[in-house]
Protein backbone atom coordinates (compact mmCIF):
# COMPACT_ATOMS: atom_id res chain seq x y z
CA UNK A 1 0.00 0.00 0.00
CA UNK A 2 1.07 3.61 -0.48
CA UNK A 3 1.56 4.23 3.27
CA UNK A 4 3.56 1.06 3.90
CA UNK A 5 7.35 0.90 3.90
CA UNK A 6 9.16 -0.39 0.85
CA UNK A 7 9.57 -4.11 1.42
CA UNK A 8 10.69 -7.27 -0.35
CA UNK A 9 13.73 -5.45 -1.70
CA UNK A 10 17.08 -7.01 -2.42
CA UNK A 11 20.18 -4.90 -1.82
CA UNK A 12 20.70 -4.77 -5.57
CA UNK A 13 17.20 -3.43 -6.26
CA UNK A 14 17.61 -0.85 -3.47
CA UNK A 15 20.83 0.42 -5.12
CA UNK A 16 19.07 0.60 -8.50
CA UNK A 17 16.23 2.58 -6.88
CA UNK A 18 18.80 4.98 -5.40
CA UNK A 19 20.27 5.55 -8.87
CA UNK A 20 16.82 6.00 -10.44
CA UNK A 21 15.86 8.61 -7.84
CA UNK A 22 19.18 10.36 -8.36
CA UNK A 23 18.67 10.53 -12.13
CA UNK A 24 15.07 11.73 -11.69
CA UNK A 25 16.34 14.65 -9.58
CA UNK A 26 19.23 15.47 -11.93
CA UNK A 27 21.87 14.15 -9.52
CA UNK A 28 24.90 11.97 -10.22
CA UNK A 29 24.06 8.33 -9.36
CA UNK A 30 26.26 6.76 -6.70
CA UNK A 31 26.19 3.12 -7.81
CA UNK A 32 27.92 1.47 -10.74
CA UNK A 33 25.17 -0.96 -11.72
CA UNK A 34 27.66 -3.45 -13.20
CA UNK A 35 29.95 -3.72 -10.18
CA UNK A 36 27.77 -2.41 -7.29
CA UNK A 37 30.63 -0.08 -6.32
CA UNK A 38 29.50 3.10 -4.58
CA UNK A 39 30.95 6.49 -5.46
CA UNK A 40 30.60 8.33 -2.15
CA UNK A 41 31.61 11.62 -3.82
CA UNK A 42 28.59 11.51 -6.18
CA UNK A 43 25.74 13.93 -5.51
CA UNK A 44 22.99 11.29 -5.69
CA UNK A 45 21.24 8.97 -3.27
CA UNK A 46 22.69 5.80 -1.79
CA UNK A 47 22.14 3.38 1.05
CA UNK A 48 23.61 4.61 4.34
CA UNK A 49 26.78 3.09 5.67
CA UNK A 50 26.26 1.03 8.77
CA UNK A 51 27.86 3.78 10.88
CA UNK A 52 25.58 6.44 9.35
CA UNK A 53 22.53 4.28 9.98
CA UNK A 54 23.42 3.74 13.64
CA UNK A 55 24.25 7.42 14.15
CA UNK A 56 20.81 8.41 12.81
CA UNK A 57 19.09 5.70 14.85
CA UNK A 58 20.78 6.71 18.10
CA UNK A 59 20.08 10.43 17.55
CA UNK A 60 22.77 11.49 20.00
CA UNK A 61 22.07 8.82 22.60
CA UNK A 62 24.32 6.01 23.80
CA UNK A 63 21.47 3.81 25.02
CA UNK A 64 20.19 0.49 23.69
CA UNK A 65 17.44 2.22 21.70
CA UNK A 66 17.24 5.70 20.19
CA UNK A 67 14.58 6.54 22.80
CA UNK A 68 16.45 5.20 25.84
CA UNK A 69 17.40 1.94 27.46
CA UNK A 70 14.04 0.52 28.54
CA UNK A 71 12.75 -2.13 26.12
CA UNK A 72 9.27 -1.78 27.65
CA UNK A 73 8.98 1.50 25.68
CA UNK A 74 9.59 -0.25 22.36
CA UNK A 75 5.85 -0.54 21.51
CA UNK A 76 5.68 3.30 21.45
CA UNK A 77 8.41 3.39 18.78
CA UNK A 78 8.32 0.15 16.80
CA UNK A 79 6.32 -2.55 15.08
CA UNK A 80 8.01 -5.79 16.13
CA UNK A 81 7.08 -9.39 16.95
CA UNK A 82 5.11 -8.46 20.10
CA UNK A 83 2.71 -6.00 18.42
CA UNK A 84 2.92 -6.26 14.62
CA UNK A 85 0.49 -9.15 13.99
CA UNK A 86 2.99 -10.70 11.54
CA UNK A 87 2.89 -7.85 8.98
CA UNK A 88 4.27 -4.42 8.10
CA UNK A 89 2.39 -1.29 9.12
CA UNK A 90 2.08 2.26 7.73
CA UNK A 91 5.23 4.33 8.25
CA UNK A 92 5.38 7.21 10.68
CA UNK A 93 2.68 5.91 13.05
CA UNK A 94 5.03 5.23 15.94
CA UNK A 95 6.90 7.91 17.89
CA UNK A 96 10.02 9.28 16.14
CA UNK A 97 13.47 9.47 17.68
CA UNK A 98 14.87 12.76 19.03
CA UNK A 99 15.81 13.88 15.50
CA UNK A 100 12.32 13.24 14.14
CA UNK A 101 13.20 10.03 12.28
CA UNK A 102 10.53 7.30 12.27
CA UNK A 103 10.68 3.53 12.03
CA UNK A 104 14.36 3.00 12.75
CA UNK A 105 13.35 0.23 15.15
CA UNK A 106 11.18 -2.51 13.66
CA UNK A 107 8.65 -2.60 10.79
CA UNK A 108 11.25 -3.52 8.12
CA UNK A 109 14.96 -4.11 8.58
CA UNK A 110 16.94 -1.67 6.45
CA UNK A 111 19.76 -2.40 4.04
CA UNK A 112 23.04 -0.60 4.59
CA UNK A 113 25.71 0.03 1.97
CA UNK A 114 28.24 -2.11 3.83
CA UNK A 115 29.30 -5.71 3.42
CA UNK A 116 28.60 -7.67 6.62
CA UNK A 117 31.34 -9.04 8.84
CA UNK A 118 30.26 -10.18 12.30
CA UNK A 119 33.53 -8.98 13.88
CA UNK A 120 33.92 -5.79 11.81
CA UNK A 121 33.56 -3.21 14.59
CA UNK A 122 36.44 -4.78 16.53
CA UNK A 123 38.82 -4.09 13.63
CA UNK A 124 37.26 -1.17 11.75
CA UNK A 125 38.53 2.42 11.77
CA UNK A 126 37.28 4.33 14.82
CA UNK A 127 35.93 7.30 12.85
CA UNK A 128 33.29 7.01 10.11
CA UNK A 129 34.01 3.35 9.35
CA UNK A 130 32.80 1.73 6.15
CA UNK A 131 32.33 -2.01 5.88
CA UNK A 132 34.93 -4.46 4.61
CA UNK A 133 35.69 -4.68 0.90
CA UNK A 134 34.48 -8.24 0.39
CA UNK A 135 31.88 -10.62 1.74
CA UNK A 136 28.84 -12.66 0.84
CA UNK A 137 26.24 -10.71 2.82
CA UNK A 138 25.30 -7.06 3.32
CA UNK A 139 24.34 -5.37 6.59
CA UNK A 140 20.72 -4.92 7.64
CA UNK A 141 19.82 -2.87 10.70
CA UNK A 142 16.84 -1.96 12.86
CA UNK A 143 14.94 -5.21 13.07
CA UNK A 144 11.58 -5.88 11.45
CA UNK A 145 7.98 -6.70 12.32
CA UNK A 146 9.14 -10.27 12.95
CA UNK A 147 12.08 -9.31 15.20
CA UNK A 148 12.52 -9.61 18.94
CA UNK A 149 13.00 -6.51 21.07
CA UNK A 150 16.69 -7.42 21.31
CA UNK A 151 17.07 -7.49 17.51
CA UNK A 152 15.54 -3.98 17.31
CA UNK A 153 18.23 -2.40 19.52
CA UNK A 154 20.34 0.40 18.00
CA UNK A 155 23.57 -1.66 18.03
CA UNK A 156 21.96 -4.90 16.77
CA UNK A 157 23.40 -6.06 13.44
CA UNK A 158 22.62 -8.77 10.93
CA UNK A 159 23.75 -9.87 7.49
CA UNK A 160 21.54 -10.90 4.57
CA UNK A 161 22.09 -12.23 1.06
CA UNK A 162 22.10 -9.18 -1.25
CA UNK A 163 20.31 -10.95 -4.10
CA UNK A 164 22.82 -9.95 -6.81
CA UNK A 165 21.58 -12.68 -9.11
CA UNK A 166 17.93 -12.08 -8.21
CA UNK A 167 17.61 -15.84 -7.76
CA UNK A 168 15.20 -15.38 -4.87
CA UNK A 169 12.83 -12.72 -3.70
CA UNK A 170 13.64 -10.76 -0.59
CA UNK A 171 11.31 -11.37 2.36
CA UNK A 172 8.74 -8.77 3.42
CA UNK A 173 10.95 -7.97 6.39
CA UNK A 174 13.59 -6.17 4.25
CA UNK A 175 13.41 -2.57 3.09
CA UNK A 176 15.65 0.47 2.89
CA UNK A 177 16.00 4.21 3.28
CA UNK A 178 18.24 6.49 1.26
CA UNK A 179 20.77 9.17 2.15
CA UNK A 180 22.82 11.66 0.21
CA UNK A 181 25.73 13.86 1.14
CA UNK A 182 25.12 17.44 2.13
CA UNK A 183 26.00 19.89 -0.60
Amino acid sequence: GPALPVEMMTWTKAAICANARSRAEGLQPCYDEDTAECNFAASGYRLPTEAEWEYACRAGTDTEYGFGGDPRRLPEHAWYEANASKKTHPVGKKAPNQWGLHDLHGNVAEWCNDVYDKAWYAKSPAESPRGPADGKQYVVRGGAWSSSADACRSPARAGENPGFADACLAPDTLGFRLVRRAV
